[in-house]
């Protein structure tokens, strides 16, 4: 199937039940990172082959730090899949992104502990630029996508992930706003980062469910209260994800396919069989 799916989605498992998705198929590719979150679901919308892919599992039952990243993008990847939007819930860090509103964030802070943040390793360098972790022809094409949907939609702002599965506590959600964050989740990172090295652009939808626990007149975020939110937005979320699929440029002209191509610093010869082997869909091209 490569080079064959225009678009991949990442997200609840109530976005693919949606209006126009035909042909339906499950996939459950083996990577050498594990198997992904869950089968992945592909199938045609507007037109054009569209892959779905619940990140918490079916059933939502991976905390974030259990979500399987590395596997998770290197299926996609097998698969084709050159464009990946995330669509994520946050917590809102300042006054004017209310919750309901959707954020294209166009920068990432990266606050997790204990997570397998690359495809490279065991004899196998490479440094990959993500200086500008979202791509901005994509989130710039999914903007209009949430706002043809009648979406209340924010451009920009640094979206900071933490390591979850707890909410922050007062401090931190202060803390974050005082270095400047925008708003606040737990998948971005080290999704975005794994997506820059598989050469895949990736942009973010990010819903705004709450105002964590910083606002002093609001509620402090729970899971009732993000779910309830989500629900509500699910139309959104679906009819801008079919917006996308219509108005999606056929070949990219940004950079993000190109990303690999000065980023490895190992001496071929220096390479063992087991690493090329192990990452050889990513990095084929250039060894």
């Amino acid at each position: 199937m490569e080079d064959s799916i225009k678009l991949a989605i990442i997200g609840g498992s109530g976005l693919y039940n949606m209006e126009g998705l035909k042909a339906a198929k499950e996939y459950k590719p083996e990577t050498p990172f594990g198997a992904p979150s869950a089968p992945i679901i592909v199938g045609t919308l507007e037109g054009q082959p569209v892959a779905f892919l619940a990140r918490h599992g079916t059933g939502h039952h991976l905390m974030p730090g259990e979500v399987p990243y590395r596997a998770n993008i290197y299926a996609l990847k097998s698969l084709g899949v050159q464009r990946i939007v995330s669509i994520s819930a946050c917590g809102s860090l300042r006054e004017d992104y209310a919750p309901g509103h959707i954020v294209i964030p166009d920068q990432l802070y990266d606050n997790t502990r204990n997570r397998a943040r690359t495809f490279f390793g065991e004899g196998l360098v490479a440094h990959v630029g993500v200086a500008d972790p979202f791509c901005n022809d994509l989130s710039m094409e999914l903007e209009e996508a949430a706002r043809a949907a009648h979406a209340t939609v924010h451009t920009g702002g640094t979206f900071i992930t933490i390591e979850g599965p707890r909410f922050s506590t007062k401090a931190e959600s202060n803390t974050f706003r005082s270095w400047g964050m925008s708003i606040i989740g737990m998948t971005a990172a080290p999704e975005a980062f794994l997506a820059r090295e598989a050469e895949i652009c990736y942009a973010v939808m990010a819903h705004v469910t709450d105002y964590d626990v910083w606002h002093v007149n609001e509620t402090p975020v729970t899971v009732e209260m993000v779910v309830q939110t989500l629900n509500k937005n699910t139309a959104i979320a679906q009819e801008s994800i079919r917006n996308l699929v219509r108005s999606l440029k056929s070949q990219r002209t940004c950079d993000c396919g190109r990303a690999l191509s000065s980023s490895i610093i190992t001496r071929r010869e220096s390479i063992s069989k087991d690493a090329l082997k192990k990452i050889d869909l990513l990095i084929k091209k250039y060894i």
